[in-house]
């Protein structure tokens, strides 16, 4: 009975897991390092605006815009502008969901 009960919750909170639908993905930084610009790209399941932002290592935001995005896939140019070299956190915010990844500004 005890095993039976388990199982139920299992299969229960797997579909709970597997049903979450990625609003966005495939969050990508090309060339990366880069000395001047880099493409960023990922993928949008609808519609909506996100939020990018690049941080430094140290977490102060040094970057901040928002962007609209198409169904399907999406890019747009990132310019260092007067950032120094180093690594830096950029990541992509929806309402449902943030990735976030790192580049060098070489």
């Amino acid at each position: 009975m005890v095993k039976k009960i388990l199982f139920i919750l299992f299969l229960s909170f797997s579909f709970v897991g597997f049903s979450q639908e990625k609003s966005i993905d495939v969050l990508s930084a090309a060339p990366n390092p880069f000395t001047n610009s880099t493409k960023i790209s990922f993928n949008s399941k609808a519609i909506s605006s996100v939020k990018f932002t690049v941080k430094n290592v140290l977490g102060k935001t040094v970057f901040k815009k928002t962007y609209k995005t198409v169904k399907g896939k999406n890019s747009f140019q990132f310019y260092k502008d007067d950032l120094a070299t180093g690594m830096y956190i950029y990541s992509i915010q929806d309402k449902k969901k943030v990735i976030s990844k790192r580049f060098v500004i070489k």
